[in-house]
């Protein structure tokens, strides 16, 4: 069933974002469980140089959406081994945590921003530049509030799931994610940064470095990720439009091609539905509904990168959905690219 859909309004709304100065450019896609049904590039690479246009294969820092490509997708393969109990508290399985209160957290409370640890937190001040000093922070630092009292978005609970995942998978996260589901699902230029000098000079630049007075370019935004050596459960991952068409064809159907990853059907099914009750916002697992839809009905879930990228995906209505942006080489300003970005939604979904 071919799909519906004003692919000359998606061009006109995401060209006046480049007019706007929303962003330098973007790179959109939107299909089904068959693959990419209409795609589409505007604007530059770099307003630096404007005679590179953006391009399909244009290479993005995805930011957050780290936290699907990496630790969502690694965590679902270690729930379906049975190596992770969702509602187990952490400190029964996970020796750093016994003894604080981490401890008394499960895996679905940070999945689903409930678990009361910490809001965003400047890791350098607090904990310093070693690595371990880092991880032994995160992991005792006492929590916000207690446990499934309220959902509050907070991207330590993604470090914290980025941890776990190397703990029970004796792998670092990149390594685990490459190996249980980006090389199955054949997603060949997805990875953590740095990126090498050939890749990153097709890399969309980000926000301007005040230490070295250029655009960040296949170097992490995130202060975090670029901490940690570039790999981290919060951001660093790196990624083009065919990767993630590839991932979101994956999610409407699981039983496609002779290689998958790790998870499956179950894991998918499970994290696409609410699991905060009468608590709001509503989540599922990392994804959220996306604005200005109803769950229950519309089925339209949505997870966003701060550099300007974003990810939708509809079982019930069999489509998923790409924009990908470097409106960070901008502004950090929300409200612009959210406006867009809903207006995109509309056109893909209703």
């Amino acid at each position: 069933m071919a799909l519906d859909f004003d692919t000359d309004r998606i061009h006109q709304v995401l060209n006046d974002g480049v007019r706007d100065n929303v962003y330098p450019g973007a790179v959109w896609a939107i299909g089904d469980s068959q693959g990419t049904q209409a795609s589409g590039t505007v604007g530059v690479l770099d307003p630096a140089r404007p005679d590179e246009l953006m391009r399909h294969d244009t290479v993005f820092d995805v930011a957050s959406l780290t936290k699907i490509l990496a630790v969502w997708s690694t965590i679902g393969c270690l729930a379906e081994d049975g190596k992770l109990p969702l509602d187990t508290q952490l400190g029964d399985f996970w020796p750093e945590a016994v003894g604080h209160s981490l401890a008394r957290v499960t895996a679905r409370q940070l999945l689903t921003h409930t678990a009361g640890v910490p809001l965003r937190a400047n890791l350098k001040s607090l904990y310093g530049t070693d690595p371990q000093d880092v991880r032994d922070g995160v992991l005792h630092e006492a929590l916000h509030r207690p446990p499934g009292e309220a959902v509050e978005y907070t991207d330590r609970a993604a470090l914290i799931l980025g941890y776990l995942a190397e703990h029970l998978s004796g792998q670092r996260l990149d390594t685990l994610a490459t190996t249980r589901v980006w090389q199955p699902l054949g997603m060949t230029q997805t990875r953590y940064g740095p990126l090498p000098a050939e890749t990153a000079a097709r890399c969309a630049p980000t926000e301007l470095d005040d230490t070295t007075g250029t655009h960040l370019k296949g170097v992490a935004h995130d202060f975090s990720a670029r901490l940690l050596s570039g790999v981290c459960g919060i951001a660093g991952v790196f990624s083009v439009l065919d990767d993630l068409t590839v991932f979101l064809r994956y999610l409407l159907d699981p039983a496609q091609g002779n290689e998958a990853p790790g998870f499956g059907t179950d894991w998918i099914k499970e994290s696409l539905q609410i699991h905060t009750g009468e608590l709001t916002p509503p989540r599922g697992l990392f994804w959220q509904p996306a604005p200005g839809t109803a769950a229950e009905s519309d089925d339209v879930w949505v997870h966003y990168g701060f550099t300007g990228t974003g990810m939708w995906i509809s079982p019930r209505r069999q489509r998923w959905a790409v924009l990908l942006t470097n409106k960070l080489y901008y502004t950090r300003e929300r409200q612009p690219l959210t406006d867009i970005r809903n207006t995109f939604r509309t056109l893909t979904f209703n």
